[in-house]
């Protein structure tokens, strides 16, 4: 294994990014032209064999997650086409897995929060977003109000005599007014109607979570699903078949994150880095599942991941690799 990249030359996100491009070349079938021009490339600069030892250790990093990330962003980017009435096409069509994920990389370096199409998609049809790291509130018609977590984003429908507000990405928290017209809040395949005034909606990879601070709300999976109306101080998540029966919870210390603290008592870690995730201007990749399981109590202060990260290494104990200020490889 090489050396953690912590080297003392400076190595620019230019240099990165030239470095992951050689690396994807000579990962191909490079012509006698292409090995000449990289030789030449890699000795005109200290700093260009670093940042090439670097571009190697997060491709041998990265293979196991690459594969994941590069489905997801390449069935986002499809579907990004599709809206736009292009011609669909795979984005990865011949590519390893390593090599996905390194050109993923580079082109953080131009996009700056990383390639990820369904960031587009989900923005293209929202009326509110929050990019990583900022949490805002926002009055809606009725004067409701919602208050959006780090990387989030929700579009809202006023008519047909209801009003509905759908999470596209991250997490929001309702205080709701009454007017007389039902609320609902659409996430994935299912939906939390309002009974009562404050609680929030947290988008899962396969369906959502609902906390209440106060009053009642009604929660199913599906529209012809059972619904559970949850209360003050509980929590229930759901999937797409499934409606989990409420749990007690300390909803004013899970609901923290809007003073800027993230709490967690027996959290696995791959929940807690990917809450983590939403305020760090990139991607956190856990390349251990065994690590990722691994459960987490504390509270952290949401603004300096840095730090969170810091502090977690000190207590579960892992290896950290950063590249390019926008990728950060934990096993």
């Amino acid at each position: 294994m090489k050396a953690p990249l912590d080297s003392a030359l400076i190595v620019s996100p230019e240099q990165h990014a030239a470095a992951l491009q050689w690396l994807a070349l000579l990962h191909e079938q490079p012509s006698a032209a292409d090995q000449a021009r990289f030789s030449r490339w890699l000795r005109a600069d200290p700093a260009h064999a670093e940042a090439y030892a670097q571009a190697q250790v997060i491709w041998e990093l990265s293979e196991e997650p690459a594969s994941k990330l590069a489905a997801e962003d390449s069935a986002a980017l499809d579907a990004l086409l599709s809206k736009m009435d292009a011609p669909s096409r795979r984005l990865w069509p011949h590519w390893t897995a390593a090599l996905a994920m390194a050109a993923s990389v580079v082109m953080a370096v131009g996009i700056g929060l990383g390639w990820q199409p369904q960031r587009w998609i989900d923005d293209m049809g929202a009326d509110y977003v929050t990019g990583p790291g900022l949490v805002r509130t926002v009055t809606l018609a009725d004067d409701s109000q919602v208050t959006l977590d780090a990387d989030s984003a929700i579009a809202v429908d006023f008519s047909r005599g209801e009003r509905h507000v759908r999470l596209r990405r991250g997490a929001a928290f309702f205080q709701v007014t009454h007017t007389g017209q039902p609320f609902v809040v659409d996430a994935k395949q299912g939906e939390t109607r309002v009974l009562g005034t404050q609680f929030e909606v947290r988008l899962q990879p396969d369906g959502a979570r609902v906390t209440v601070l106060s009053g009642r709300v009604g929660v199913k999976a599906g529209a012809d699903l059972p619904q559970q109306t949850l209360t003050a101080g509980q929590r229930v998540t759901y999937d797409a078949i499934h409606t989990a029966p409420p749990q007690p919870v300390d909803s004013e210390s899970q609901l923290a994150w809007r003073q800027g603290w993230l709490n967690y008592y027996r959290t696995p870690l791959a929940e807690v880095i990917d809450d983590l995730g939403r305020y760090y201007p990139g991607r956190i990749v856990v390349l251990n599942d065994r690590l990722a399981a691994k459960t987490v109590s504390g509270s952290f202060p949401s603004k300096d991941p840095a730090a969170v990260l810091a502090a977690l290494k000190s207590v579960v104990g892992f290896e950290q690799y950063e590249a390019l200020g926008r990728v950060i490889v934990i096993r």
